[in-house]
């Protein structure tokens, strides 16, 4: 009898375990992204002036005279001619792979690439030459696991998968490389100018970069040959932005604001710190004050959304003066009596701050999520989420959008 007995319980428990499999099964499917990769050697022979591109991840902003360079995140740089605003052309490509930060020396553009320092004489935009390269200056932005090759680009890949429904996924399973980011969803005579994002900061013949946790220290005596000098430790780590002026360093982090002196411009020394709530924090300063935007969302972890005024006249012990409250505030850029603040989606703000302790708004224009803004006496260069806005600003209070390049992701 117990074989009678055994055989309907195992075949109930064969039936349950197999409608359990398909009744729970979920089909899924995903997209991710693969990275394609080059030898050095390929990567470095295709940095060349090329076609102009799309912009599909704008990122870092620099402008010298009558052009932009925009860095396209992890691509490369795009070439941009403004001499007419109402009509500014794209007119080339630098393709960079691993390409995040850049600055402008006269006619000379440094510029990363992945661990590699590239510079590029720009003196003709329009044919650009590789004058060389400062290897493994920057060994934080390692991510392959061969030296030799580099990323160079993504291959989108679609795929399904079949789970039970009580499995529970994480988006690791979804990339095949460990750069964690995968492909993102600033002549001698004439001056360039940052935004107030950047990483890269010019002073006394000098590029300062920053990284995550330092600050690097190159020589510019011979601008076609840069030199790595050192590594000089900040302060903390989750360092953002760097804004140079006067004989002083302006560091962001997400803890803080770091000043630090260039007395001696190849030893550079932290002599002040203003802490705060952990936020992004580009930063800007001019005479007695510096302005630090907070903002919420992404990786900063915060609430708060504030343009924090500081007093930098003691240098050695900044203090806080006064906090603005905005949307979600990021870069910024100062012409005259008036502070230019990218304010996420309530778009580009403009605040007369003749006074820092009565900071008020007297022009916004909206329609879009600004980022990052340089000002040029007449335009207002604002990277956007959708694209790269050329503002005037020559009729203030009224602000007029003459043009746009949109993204092309």
């Amino acid at each position: 009898m117990r074989p009678t007995i055994l055989l309907p319980a195992v075949t109930m428990l064969l039936v349950a375990i197999l409608s359990g499999c398909f009744k729970d099964t979920v089909v899924e499917r995903y997209s991710f992204y693969r990275p394609v990769y080059k030898t050095r050697a390929q990567v470095r022979a295709a940095i060349k002036t090329g076609v102009a591109q799309p912009i599909t991840n704008p990122g870092k902003i620099f402008v010298r005279g009558n052009y932009i360079f925009l860095n396209d995140v992890n691509r490369g740089i795009h070439i941009i001619d403004y001499s007419n605003p109402s009509a500014p052309r794209k007119t080339g490509f630098i393709e960079i792979p691993g390409n995040v930060d850049l600055a402008v020396n006269g006619n000379f553009l440094y510029a990363d690439q992945f661990t590699d320092l590239v510079t590029i004489d720009i003196s003709n935009p329009g044919n650009i030459q590789v004058v060389g390269f400062d290897e493994n200056v920057f060994p934080q932005q390692y991510y392959v696991p061969d030296s030799n090759l580099v990323i160079a680009g993504w291959e989108k890949i679609d795929t399904v998968i079949r789970r039970k429904d009580n499995v529970q996924w994480t988006e690791d399973i979804l990339f095949t490389s460990p750069f964690s980011g995968g492909p993102l969803a600033s002549s001698a005579g004439i001056a360039g100018k940052a935004g107030s994002m950047a990483r890269f900061g010019l002073m006394n013949n000098r590029l300062y970069t920053v990284s995550t946790m330092d600050l690097r220290v190159f020589s510019l005596s011979n601008p076609a040959d840069p030199v790595f000098l050192k590594t000089a430790y900040v302060g903390a780590g989750n360092i953002e932005t760097i804004y140079p002026f006067k004989d002083n360093l302006f560091v962001g982090s997400s803890n803080g604001m770091f000043i630090m002196s260039v007395a001696n411009p190849d030893d550079p020394v932290t002599t002040g710190v203003f802490s705060h709530a952990r936020a992004c924090d580009p930063v800007i300063a001019e005479e007695n004050y510096a302005y630090v935007t907070l903002r919420s969302g992404n990786r900063c972890f915060t609430n708060s959304n504030q343009m924090d005024v500081v007093d930098v006249s003691k240098m050695a012990s900044p203090s806080l003066v006064k906090s603005y409250a905005f949307t979600n505030p990021a870069g910024l850029s100062k012409d005259g009596d008036y502070i230019f603040l990218c304010d996420g989606t309530a778009g580009l703000r403009v605040l007369n701050a003749v006074s820092p302790l009565d900071i008020t708004t007297v022009a916004t224009i909206g329609g879009f999520e600004s980022y990052d803004v340089i000002t040029t006496g007449t335009i207002a260069i604002t990277v956007a989420k959708d694209g790269l806005y050329f503002i005037d600003y020559r009729s203030l209070p009224e602000l007029k959008i003459i043009s746009k390049i949109p993204l092309n992701r």
